[in-house]
């Protein structure tokens, strides 16, 4: 049954009290029509519970502004959600990502996530091309989707809505990788799922590499915010000979500060029985102590690696959680080790990813709780960087 208003529903008689289901939950695609932003597609979910997400179609199928009864989920940095047609992909020596970095979840890949790369093209018979000369995460995040279709579906009493798409990354004598998404949310929980398949669409055997920039803000992120993960051990950081330096570790979060520089730490996590590992951003002293944090959940077995992406600088305040199929350090460093996923002709790979409002101090606590029972979380606000990246 659908929960709404405090109360249980059927089916029956959510409709015998409407003649529309979107006087309560539901999608309407609408179009940005203004500035940078100017005619970016966009699916607008409402669950009807005060949860809503807007789903950028014209970028990927990202997920853009996240709202629960009013209070931001997702950040938004000055870029707005800039329309793909004006993103220079080598531009700025590989860093125009950043242009374009804004929202709720950017996807890195397909072939290459994390920093610029040239890779020997040898596994593309072109004898013109000598390297893949690849950006910052990837091209993936401003290539337009096909739109499917999108949605509601009845199980019983039961209600699901939906979106699905197709995100296509081809050249001639060179990938053919698309990205299948679909996302999911049930009517009457703050929540949604995303069900990636990247398959190669191709005949030539191609590299794959996945990421998903998740990025929080105020208020979720604010001054005693902490993080809850089930962290092992730190591998490596960003500022690991100047730890201390900015006065920030990486489980408490601070107020915006002037001039901070960027920190990032990659976690060793543990995961439940299932290969399932929750992270949450929580800031328990919201709204007079009633508390309200996110919770995602993905797979280790999807996702082995994790970041911290700290960004407190006053006026681009975030907080981003990376799950990576990756390490930090892309792809020549998993090309070494021997870690970086070749997908031949109709091979694919899966990820579902789930994100969840926690709505209040309870659900806070029952998270804490979880993540503990899996791995006692560190406490300590600098923690010893291992520099293992086996995982141990």
């Amino acid at each position: 049954m659908v929960k709404l208003y405090g109360k249980p529903h059927t089916r029956l008689q959510i409709e015998r009290r409407t003649g529309s289901l979107l006087q309560f939950a539901g999608i309407q695609q609408s179009v940005l029509n203004d500035g940078l932003e100017r005619g970016i597609r966009c699916l607008d979910f409402r669950t009807g519970t005060g949860f809503q997400f807007k789903v950028l179609i014209d970028r990927a199928m990202d997920v853009g502004p996240v709202e629960f009864c009013g209070a931001a989920i997702g950040w938004q940095s000055p870029t707005g959600f800039r329309h793909p047609g004006l993103h220079e992909y080598n531009d700025e020596g590989g860093l125009s990502w950043l242009r374009s970095l804004s929202g709720f979840m950017q996807t890195g890949g397909l072939d290459h996530t994390l920093f610029m790369d040239a890779d020997p093209a040898d596994h593309y018979p072109y004898v013109h091309r000598n390297t893949v000369d690849s950006s910052l995460h990837g091209r993936i995040a401003n290539i337009p989707a096909k739109l499917s279709g999108y949605g509601e579906s009845w199980d019983g009493d039961e209600c699901t809505l939906w979106c699905e798409g197709v995100i296509t990354q081809a050249a001639v004598f060179g990938e053919d990788l698309q990205l299948i998404r679909r996302i999911e949310a049930k009517m009457g929980e703050s929540a949604f799922t995303v069900k990636d398949r990247v398959v190669n669409h191709g005949f030539y055997r191609t590299p794959h590499m996945f990421l998903y920039h998740i990025n929080i803000g105020y208020p979720v992120l604010d001054e005693g915010s902490k993080l809850l993960a089930p962290i092992k051990h730190t591998i490596w950081a960003s500022h690991e000979e100047n730890l201390k330096d900015q006065g920030v570790g990486y489980y408490t979060m601070p107020a915006p500060l002037e001039n901070f520089h960027e920190q990032v730490y990659e976690h060793a996590i543990a995961a439940e029985d299932d290969g399932t590992v929750p992270v949450a951003l929580v800031n328990p002293g919201f709204k007079d102590n009633q508390g309200l944090g996110l919770l995602i959940e993905f797979n280790k077995n999807e996702f082995p690696s994790v970041f911290e992406w700290q960004n407190f600088q006053e006026g681009s305040y975030a907080l981003a959680i990376e799950p990576s199929s990756n390490h930090v350090f892309g792809k020549p460093f998993a090309k070494e080790r021997g870690e970086l996923r070749w997908l031949e002709h109709g091979e694919s790979c899966e990820y579902t990813t789930r994100f969840q409002v926690l709505a209040n101090n309870d659900e806070i606590s029952n998270t804490r709780n979880r993540i503990n029972n899996i791995c006692q979380q560190p406490e300590e606000e600098f923690p010893k960087i291992t520099g293992n990246w086996n995982d141990e």
